[in-house]
């Protein structure tokens, strides 16, 4: 007996999309009726959505084409582009890891003093270096510190991927990555203080924000070994971000805690923003990839940087 991953109904005999490859009810085996992200794909170049029908009949005004067909790539989903659906979990998972190497190994190699910050750290004294927005999500502190945020966006952006679609999830993990960031020295260089931040814990964050609003209950493993509920983790998580930064500030312990609550209410706005729609999560963890595409695997800390 299998899920609906829109209403939640158990079905003996589900149906699995071709396009997006998520499973369904009856009711919401069509893909208009469960917001299907192959919907965008009228216009494919494989002719995947082929009505049959004379282009000429619904352009008869010989309207322009649109921005994929005139790109010199198939964009469609049996192109090199539909990797990309239903795997954008995996995509980040190995940017994260391809950073990791040029932080570590590439960069020592060439001798650059100060690099790796110019490239890859979101500084309040350089906060104008917009590029650091967004690659110090990817970057990260340590191998301790990218191999936890690993762990956590390999369990749990899956799902959240399946629910909202490849786009949306592209949207949620780099928005929130970004805002998580940008609070934290944010707030540090309108306090006049100094602060430094790299990780995608803000962007996983928000995930688990999403997830635990619309299943709070969801059973989960901490530790790999003790079960709770999401909620009671993510409540955890919060608190000790709260009661840290009561104790030693917002960048306590070389931890980027306001960063962590940034993107935690990220998730829960836009998951209350879904649960209003009527979306729910899955009852249950999946692990690897979806049936959509292949399947995946799936600066430093210190005084004055925080790991995020």
């Amino acid at each position: 007996m299998a899920q609906c991953d829109r209403c939640g109904s158990h079905e003996n005999m589900p149906y699995r999309c071709g396009r997006c490859g998520g499973v369904f009810c009856g009711q919401h085996r069509l893909p208009e009726n469960h917001d299907c992200s192959g919907l965008d794909e009228w216009s494919d170049p494989d002719g995947i959505f082929d009505s049959g029908f004379d282009d000429s009949v619904d352009n008869p005004g010989g309207q322009k084409a649109s921005v994929s067909d005139r790109l010199p790539f198939n964009t469609g989903t049996g192109g090199p582009m539909g990797y990309f659906r239903n795997n954008m979990t995996y995509v980040f998972l190995s940017l994260m890891w391809a950073t990791f190497l040029v932080q570590y190994l590439l960069i020592p190699l060439v001798g650059q003093p100060g690099l790796m910050e110019f490239l890859f750290v979101l500084q309040s004294s350089e906060i104008l270096n917009l590029w650091t927005w967004i690659t110090s999500i990817f970057a990260h502190g340590g191998l301790e510190h990218i191999i936890f945020n690993s762990i956590a966006l390999y369990f749990f952006g899956p799902i959240v991927e399946r629910k909202v679609g490849s786009k949306m999830f592209t949207v949620l993990f780099l928005v929130s990555g970004v805002i998580a960031g940008v609070s934290q020295v944010g707030v540090a260089l309108a306090l006049g203080q100094q602060s430094a931040v790299v990780g995608a814990s803000g962007a996983i964050m928000a995930i688990l924000g999403v997830l635990t609003v619309l299943n709070p209950n969801l059973r989960v493993l901490l530790f790999f070994f003790i079960p709770m509920p999401l909620w009671l983790l993510t409540l955890g998580f919060a608190a000790v971000s709260v009661g840290l930064v009561g104790l030693g500030g917002f960048g306590a312990g070389g931890i980027a805690h306001l960063a962590h609550l940034a993107g935690l209410f990220v998730g829960l706005a836009y998951g209350e923003k879904l649960r209003r729609e009527g979306e729910r999560a899955p009852d249950q963890l999946q692990f690897g990839g979806g049936p959509g595409g292949p399947g995946g695997p799936g600066g430093p800390g210190g005084p004055g940087r925080g790991r995020f």
